[in-house]
């Protein structure tokens, strides 16, 4: 049976063994890097886990029991996105070992997986809110400032926020630009609003050089702290709906389809590689707006004078 680490979650192997099972997970996520390779680790380590509990090893699974993995994440209350990335992620390493020659057949071909909702049900906070959050954040410390500006502003991943270093920092045809790794181990640089570039600028003072963000212990500031910032602002700001960094993105998304900004832009922006996950926003952001039911009744209105 497969042996699961007792460190952290994202290391899921032990590059000393050679056993079949361990050298198709090295060289599965060997094929991958930065966030998209963590997140991988983190979806095989919870199946590692779930077949270590059943006594099950990796390479004698069977489809239902990759499909009892999804009915454990959804009694554990895991969002739909959420089970299917990970049933997704199994996929993908059970093929890499047929393709390897390492399994003769993956258990996995057939797998069900949960439809995905083409709407976006994200909690959602309107104009008004955002902006309370951003003075909230300027009457704080310079760094709540800079983070919940390069959220709501940018539109950044938390991942990308808090791994941008101030090296990454410039000017660029007259722009304040920050250089970011996007999902995808993809360098993309992303101009600042004046606003956002000043409270960056008052975040890093005399600092030359590191991560713009950091902790009590000055290393860099982590998603968990980083969520920790934003439900601080929040409070602050008298927002009571439950949010976290990733509301900040949906926001500038909504925000952005809002001001008229074209979807092929927003997408951009977005760094959204489908742009059906873009259109999910903006479905949702005007599906009451533009029923039928108003241009009918407005029709109808004009024949019953």
């Amino acid at each position: 049976m497969t042996t699961i680490p007792a460190t952290t979650a994202v290391v899921v192997y032990d590059p000393g063994r050679l056993d079949p099972e361990h050298v198709a997970l090295a060289g599965f996520l060997g094929g991958y890097r930065g966030l998209t390779r963590d997140a991988y680790a983190l979806d095989l380590h919870q199946f590692l886990t779930f077949c270590a509990r059943r006594q099950l090893k990796l390479f004698e699974v069977r489809r239902s029991d990759i499909e009892a993995f999804g009915r454990e994440l959804e009694a554990n209350g895991r969002a739909t996105a959420t089970i299917a990335r990970r049933l997704c992620t199994v996929t993908g390493f059970y093929r890499y070992a047929e393709e390897e020659g390492l399994i003769a057949h993956s258990p996995a071909v057939h797998v069900r997986r949960p439809r995905i909702d083409s709407e976006s049900h994200a909690i959602g906070l309107d104009r008004n809110e955002v902006g309370a959050l951003l003075v909230a954040a300027g009457l704080g410390p310079a760094a709540e400032h800079a983070l919940i500006s390069l959220l709501a502003l940018n539109g950044l991943r938390v991942s990308e926020a808090i791994g941008a270093n101030i090296e990454a920092l410039g000017v660029e045809r007259g722009h304040r630009t920050l250089t970011v790794l996007r999902k995808g181990g993809k360098t993309v640089t992303v101009p600042l609003a004046p606003r956002t570039a000043r409270a960056v600028d008052l975040a890093i003072g005399e600092r030359a050089a590191g991560p713009i963000f950091t902790n009590v212990d000055c290393q860099r500031l982590d998603r968990h702290g980083a969520a920790r910032i934003v439900r601080r602002v929040a409070r602050r700001a008298g927002v009571a709906k439950p949010i976290g960094p990733h509301t900040l993105r949906d926001a500038f998304i909504t925000a952005a389809l809002d001001a008229g900004v074209p979807l092929r832009d927003v997408q951009e922006a977005a760094s959204h590689a489908d742009p059906r996950t873009t259109m999910r926003y903006d479905r949702a952001r005007v599906s009451l707006d533009r029923h039928a039911t108003y241009i009918v009744s407005t029709y109808i209105a004009g024949a019953a004078r």
